[in-house]
């Protein structure tokens, strides 16, 4: 099976925001989460969803296989290394999915070989020929990665994807792991790799650039000139490091040069903002202002000159259209007399179907804020529902909290805190400000001491009545705390991060919900981590 278009031009557009993207530092997504990102990107006309690493943990598992069984469209993939294990738990994952995919990847630069696999080059040949065929044994559609390609040797390269090629593979990926390629570079590398494997022009060539010398758009563009035609990107470039290339400008970067390039994807370019944001606000990595595309600022005109020209003629200082990303969906949509029929309606609008006992919650939390606010956008709508999605991370959640601010005297915060064994604590602190206060009061309830990392409040709206919305990472451990904490299964001493989100028009509200949730992420890799560790070390 191969997935090579009939169109020439036509570019597959492989998204790996849930498997890559997600293995940024503080991000922590949970099954539903992962689940409404991949139905997004099915409306945004992705051709391929990598939704994960199924053998990393028993969540990745599952997140996987219930993208594969809910999300119909685009090709389900799910990434595995070069041994059984991983191929058999990968194909476990996604083999419900219409349409399954298997992604396995062995390093070939001679770094890697010598000191992460400890091997040689004909064990590695070894193993490529194995797991694509056991692969290939489970599934058609069958994926290969020669990991830090850009750094390997150009002849052992293709002899690698030539055995790959034998065993069946059917989507070759040149990954530029480590973002040290140039784009010059990096074609020339495809152009050898296709002069030294004639049969990599029957398959789908792939591209896979890391950003960390700011280059993996113009790499995956210089790939794609190259001859290949699927490109390896993530939602607001998130990813190893600094990050993959960024889904949204390739787009449109073809769309818009369409007259230069030749190049067509299935994108729906109309769904880029609101994907933006969804993958923004659930992983908590805030989108900054001047990036290309999704920023704030991207259609923001700021000097005179630039203001009158667009004033008198948009294409005089825009090459694109605000509307052609999606950027209008902020107009009115409810207010706080709206019924329920109206709510779902509008929620359909966005691509959210719910009933029953889900419309119900939804509802109710629309009211509260539509009591706050004078009118409720689109854009409110979406920050709703995403939070809902979060729901009480590892069974913690705030009941209530109190907090005395003044500048004459200390802040003092007192919170109730619902742990995962349904018992209710309670803490007090003072604090360097309300926020601090608060912090520290969850910390002393909990009796956890994590560490504050990151803090960040936003708005989703403009005006004075706009939704709060708020990222926190915490951290527990270090490397002299090494010990077992009171909360059973924490090891603190493993430096593990966690995040956390919420949206509500009280911002220290907000702080304090996304406070608990950040820790009780950090408490179940903590948790997960431990129980790894112990079965390592079972005989």
């Amino acid at each position: 099976m191969s997935l090579m278009p009939e169109d020439p031009n036509r570019v597959l557009l492989f998204d790996t925001t849930l498997r890559d993207g997600e293995q940024s530092p503080g991000i922590s997504l949970n099954a539903a989460e992962k689940l409404d990102i991949a139905q997004q990107l099915a409306r945004l006309g992705v051709d391929i969803i990598e939704a994960g690493f199924p053998i990393a943990s028993p969540g990745d598992f599952d997140a996987v296989q219930a993208i594969a069984r809910e999300v119909a469209g685009p090709v389900i993939c799910a990434l595995a290394r070069a041994n059984a294990g991983d191929i058999d738990r990968a194909w476990e994952a996604i083999r419900d999915s219409e349409r399954p995919r298997i992604h396995t990847f062995l390093s070939t630069s001679d770094i890697h070989i010598e000191h992460q696999l400890q091997s040689t080059r004909e064990d590695v040949k070894g193993l490529a020929r194995a797991s694509v065929a056991q692969a290939k044994g489970l599934c058609e559609d069958v994926e290969f990665s020669p990991m830090d390609a850009t750094r390997s040797d150009v002849a052992f390269t293709a002899d690698v994807l030539q055995i790959a090629l034998d065993e069946g593979a059917t989507t070759i990926n040149v990954p530029d792991t480590v973002g040290y390629a140039t784009p010059d570079e990096y074609a020339a590398f495809l152009t050898k790799l296709y002069e030294l494997v004639p049969d990599l022009r029957n398959a789908v060539l792939s591209v896979h650039c890391h950003d960390d010398l700011g280059l993996a758009v113009a790499n995956s563009m210089a790939g794609v000139q190259a001859g290949a035609r699927q490109i390896e990107c993530a939602v607001n470039g998130i990813g190893e490091r600094a990050g993959n290339a960024s889904l949204e400008e390739l787009i449109m970067l073809m769309h818009t040069r369409r007259d230069h390039l030749g190049y067509t994807t299935g994108a729906v370019t109309t769904e880029i903002a609101r994907t933006s944001r969804l993958v923004s606000r659930l992983t908590g990595y805030a989108v900054q202002p001047n990036k290309a595309i999704v920023g704030r600022n991207a259609f923001a005109h700021e000097s005179g000159i630039h203001q009158d020209g667009v004033l008198k003629a948009r294409e005089t200082y825009e090459i694109m259209d605000a509307r052609s990303v999606g950027l209008d969906a902020n107009s009115l949509v409810l207010g706080k007399h709206s019924g329920r029929a109206a709510l779902r309606q509008a929620l359909e609008d966005l691509g959210y179907t719910v009933d029953g006992a889900q419309l119900k919650q939804a509802f109710e939390r629309f009211k509260d804020v539509a009591d706050r606010k004078k009118q409720v956008t689109a854009m409110d709508l979406e920050a709703l529902v995403t939070d809902e999605l979060r729901g009480d991370a590892q069974g913690y959640s705030l009941e209530w909290f109190e907090v005395e601010a003044s500048n004459r005297r200390p802040p003092f915060a007192k919170v109730a805190v619902r742990t995962p064994d349904d018992t209710v604590v309670e803490g007090t602190f003072n604090g360097d400000g309300p926020v601090d206060a608060i912090f520290r009061a969850i910390n002393s309830a909990t009796k956890i001491d994590a560490r504050l990392r990151e803090f960040r409040i936003d708005a989703v709206t403009g005006g004075q009545d706009a939704l709060g919305e708020v990222s926190v990472v915490v951290e527990l451990g270090s490397p002299e705390d090494a010990v077992k904490h009171d909360t059973p299964g924490v090891l603190t001493g493993a430096r593990v991060t966690g995040a956390g989100q919420a949206v509500t028009t009280d911002i220290i509200e907000a702080a304090a919900i996304a406070y608990v949730r950040a820790l009780g992420n950090a408490v179940g890799k903590a948790q997960a981590a431990a129980s790894d560790a112990e079965l390592a070390q079972t005989p």
